[in-house]
C-alpha cells in the first residue's frame, strides 16, 4: 500500500486561512488533501468573536452526561481510579490565566481556566516508578495524545472544567480538558475521559499525521523536527 503523503502546517494554514468562508469550501479543499489527513474534512469551524476556532476530527462534538461520565486513571498505577464529575470538582480547585496558541497561527489571550492540577488527580492512583509518560484519551475517538511525566509536571498544567468563570462549554471540551499553555492546542486534549500512565510517550493522533510530538510554542513548527 502506498505510504500516505504527509501535509504539514503550511498546507493546514492555507486551508483554514479563509475563516468563515471555509465552512463552504472546506470539505472540498480537505478532500484534495485527504485520504491522508482524514478525518479532518469536517474540522474547520467558524471564527468566534473571541478569536476561538473550533476543530473536530470526527465531524461532531461528544456529549457530556454528568450522571454517567467518568475520568478513568489507569495503566501503571497502584490503584485504578474512576472519578465522577462531582468527585473531580471536589479536588483542590485552582485558577490560572494563560494564552492559548493554535499551531495554525492564531492565539487567544488571557483565557481564565478553573480546574484541578494534574498531580492532584494522579495522586489518587499513585503512579508506579516504571511509568514515564501519560496517555490522554478523548471521548472523540480516536483522539489520543501523550506527555512525558516531566512535561506533565510543569507548574501550569491542569485539567480545566471551567473557562472564563463558566462551566467548560461543549465546544471547548466539556466536561474537562487538558491545559498545557507551553504547547500548541492539539496537545490540549478536549472531552477527556481517560488518563493512562504508560512506559513512554509515543505518537498521538496528530503526530501520526506528521506533527511534532513535543509541540512547544515558538520552538516547534508543528510539523516534523
Amino acid at each position: 500500500m502506498e505510504e500516505p503523503r504527509r501535509y504539514g502546517r503550511r498546507v493546514f494554514l492555507a486551508t483554514v486561512a479563509g475563516g468563515v468562508s471555509s465552512l463552504y469550501w472546506g470539505k472540498a479543499a480537505w478532500d484534495h488533501v485527504t485520504g491522508v489527513v482524514t478525518p479532518v474534512a469536517n474540522a474547520v469551524a467558524p471564527i468566534f468573536p473571541s478569536g476561538w476556532r473550533i476543530y473536530t476530527i470526527s465531524g461532531h462534538m461528544p456529549t457530556f452526561d454528568p450522571a454517567t461520565w467518568r475520568l478513568d486513571i489507569g495503566g501503571l498505577v497502584e490503584e485504578q481510579v474512576s472519578l465522577t464529575y462531582d468527585e473531580l470538582r471536589a479536588l483542590p480547585r485552582v485558577e490560572q490565566v494563560s494564552t492559548f496558541h493554535c499551531v495554525t497561527g492564531w492565539t487567544v489571550n488571557n483565557v481564565r481556566w478553573g480546574g484541578v492540577r494534574l498531580h492532584d488527580v494522579l495522586a489518587r492512583a499513585r503512579p508506579q516508578m516504571s511509568g514515564h509518560a501519560l496517555r490522554f484519551v478523548s471521548m472523540e475517538v480516536p483522539y489520543v495524545d501523550y506527555l512525558t511525566i516531566q512535561q506533565a509536571s510543569l507548574h501550569d498544567v491542569m485539567l480545566a472544567y471551567e473557562m472564563d468563570g463558566q462551566p467548560l462549554p461543549r465546544e471547548h471540551g466539556a466536561p474537562v480538558r487538558l491545559i498545557i499553555p507551553e504547547m500548541y492546542g492539539y496537545k490540549n486534549v478536549k472531552w477527556l475521559q481517560g488518563i493512562d500512565v504508560v512506559p513512554q510517550a509515543v505518537n498521538g493522533y496528530w503526530e501520526d499525521l506528521g506533527y511534532d510530538r513535543d509541540a512547544w510554542v515558538g520552538r516547534s513548527n508543528g510539523y516534523g523536527t
